[in-house]
């Protein structure tokens, strides 16, 4: 396996076959003068909100002020009525408006992502500049109409129909539309039909369209301040000049606009897991039993820092991949491409890592939100306490832009199509890896201080190639059809996924080594050194897991010594390093890192 130090960008699935060092990424804190002016803005209006988003009747106005602020047009050029920013500028607006009621926050995400960027992306001149400069003010508002009764997951077998008028100016579409965001308030709807009742399209319909029509309030469990309504269609006339790219290649728009909402979800669920984590240590530190507060025990304090290294290895894993699109998007721009078509392009390029990071950050922010409820004991019941809304608001995440399922095994077959086109070379590391499998193991111990974490990650990529790598075998030879192995696919993606947050947290904690900082290293170790630990425990399982289900007999135990090979990193005294983490949040009595 080619195990050599780039400083050029990774192409989307690469981590797996390449090392990066620690110049080669963005963190959080190198965030500039003017970005730390606009992150106190965004505190600003967060603090101001407080829990008014968890109302329905309240999200128009608190989009209107965001859009003020210039947060709804964020990532649209001038030209149409943005304020265009930096990418990693957005991400971190993303992440601090992670911190706001679940229900606005998916307001925000509704109407900024799935709801403006197909017009970005695939509306024509004339719809940008008609569309995009209301949406980016707040005057007006966006939703996202694909799910139907019959057809999650599965988005290609919509019902919705769309037929085009005998003089040729209109399309009439007929259908029904459900889980839509912001159907309550919306102005504008994206909507997938079926043009001839065959060929998926996507259309822009102004809400106010004659045989346009909402049903009742949905009564969720959590999300409660987001309107979530079914739409109807019922002879809805839509000009042809509505049409969202082609006919019959809605399939695009749909995909290619889920994976920047991929990313924007776990941008998001970065601000969710650090609020949680704010609480949890506050109310650890304000409860007292046994006449002491109860963030002196230390099962409370190993629920606190685990809660703070989730979230700091997801906010780690975050920026990384913000930059990697920022600098994709930036390249292709310098290369004469549009605006838009470069940021369709970048988040095509790392459709696989936004995959990753929607599912680890909704895990992350789960555990941190259930953790916040056990900590808050029996008043984390009651829902006089912020705990149980977090709680209840948080289980969607795991749901919309695409089931956590269904993002995992598309992570796995989205890497191995760049892989059968070429565009990576996934094989030859692979090969190398089998290889290696029958030489003597290297006796030759790593050097530097990190050493064993850089070899421990450069182990773990060797595991999911070795897994991968056998598996895709075992399909070529007709043993195995991976469609069908659903189990194995994500016990694959999950091996993905640790490699690249375990990685980025890596290297985020090499590059803050060399920064001037309030927090002693000490502590950033400890978050390193334990999620390594943790990670390398999880990453064998999930191998013998996904092996045992397709291999056998010298195959098997040829690859369970790879495990085993691979999954070796120094044993640590966890308990000593979460305990120096919490100490550190105790102190603050917030998320501090």
């Amino acid at each position: 396996m080619q195990d050599t130090l780039v400083k050029d960008v990774l192409k989307g699935g690469e981590f797996l076959v390449k090392s990066s060092d620690k110049d080669s990424i963005f963190i959080p804190e190198q965030m500039g003068e003017e970005d730390q002016m606009i992150k106190s803005a965004l505190l600003d209006f967060v603090t101001q909100m407080g829990n008014k988003g968890s109302k329905i009747e309240n999200q128009p106005e608190l989009l209107r002020q965001a859009g003020e602020l210039g947060f709804l047009g964020c990532h649209i050029p001038d030209e149409y009525g943005g304020m265009l920013l930096n990418t990693n500028t957005v991400t971190m607006i993303c992440c601090g408006l992670g911190r706001t009621s679940g229900g606005w926050s998916t307001s925000f995400a509704a109407h900024t992502g799935i709801g403006m960027l197909p017009i970005l992306y695939y509306g024509s001149e004339d719809l940008k500049k008609k569309y995009l400069p209301p949406l980016s003010s707040g005057e007006k508002f966006a939703a996202y109409c694909l799910t139907e009764p019959g057809s999650g997951s599965d988005a290609l077998a919509a019902k919705t129909r769309a037929d085009l008028s005998e003089d040729g100016t209109k399309y009439i579409i007929n259908g029904q539309k459900m889980w839509i965001s912001n159907a309550g308030f919306a102005d504008v709807f994206i909507v997938f039909a079926q043009v001839d009742g065959d060929k998926f399209t996507g259309f822009l319909v102004d809400a106010d369209t004659p045989g346009v029509s909402l049903g009742a309030e949905e009564d969720k469990m959590g999300i409660k301040g987001s309107s979530t309504r079914q739409v109807f269609f019922e002879n809805a006339e839509v000009p042809v000049e509505n049409l969202l790219g082609d006919v019959g290649r809605g399939h695009l728009i749909a995909f290619n606009v889920l994976n920047i909402g991929r990313f924007k979800l776990g941008a998001l669920t970065v601000g969710g897991s650090k609020g949680a984590c704010d609480v949890s240590v506050q109310y650890a530190n304000e409860r007292k039993q046994f006449k002491q507060p109860i963030s002196n025990f230390g099962a409370i304090q190993h629920k606190l820092a685990e809660q703070a290294i989730k979230a700091f290895s997801l906010e780690s894993a975050t920026y990384r991949l913000s930059d990697l699109l920022c600098t994709k998007k930036d390249s292709l721009v310098e290369q004469g491409l549009a605006y838009s078509d470069a940021l369709l392009q970048a988040a095509e390029e790392y459709a696989v890592e936004c995959a990753l990071l929607k599912v680890y950050g909704s895990e992350a922010a789960d555990y941190c939100v259930d953790e916040m409820v056990q900590v808050h004991g029996g008043y984390g019941f009651s829902e006089e306490y912020p705990a149980a809304q977090a709680y209840r608001d948080a289980r969607i995440n795991r749901i919309y832009e695409g089931t956590n399922e269904i993002n995992r095994m598309l992570s796995v077959s989205m890497l191995l199509k760049k892989a059968m086109k070429g565009e990576i070379d996934i094989v030859g590391p692979a090969w190398a890896v089998q290889k290696e499998l029958s030489s003597m193991p290297s006796l030759e111990q790593p050097s530097g201080k990190y050493g064993h974490e850089h070899q421990a990650i450069a182990n773990f990529k060797k595991m999911v190639l070795m897994v991968a790598g056998a598996a895709a075998k075992q399909q070529m030879d007709g043993k195995l059809n991976l469609k069908e192995e659903q189990e194995i696919l994500m016990n694959i993606s999950d091996m993905m996924a640790a490699v690249f947050n375990a990685e980025s947290t890596l290297l985020r904690i090499e590059k803050l080594a060399e920064m001037e900082k309030a927090i002693d290293q000490e502590v950033y170790d400890a978050m390193l050194k334990t999620f390594i630990h943790d990670a390398q425990a999880q990453m064998a399982k999930d191998a013998t897991d996904a092996l045992a289900g397709f291999a056998e007999g010298d195959l098997l135990d040829i690859m369970l010594r790879g495990v085993k090979r691979f999954s070796k990193y120094p044993p640590q005294n966890v308990k000593k390093h979460r305990r120096l983490v919490a100490k550190t949040l105790i102190e603050a009595n917030k998320y501090c890192f």
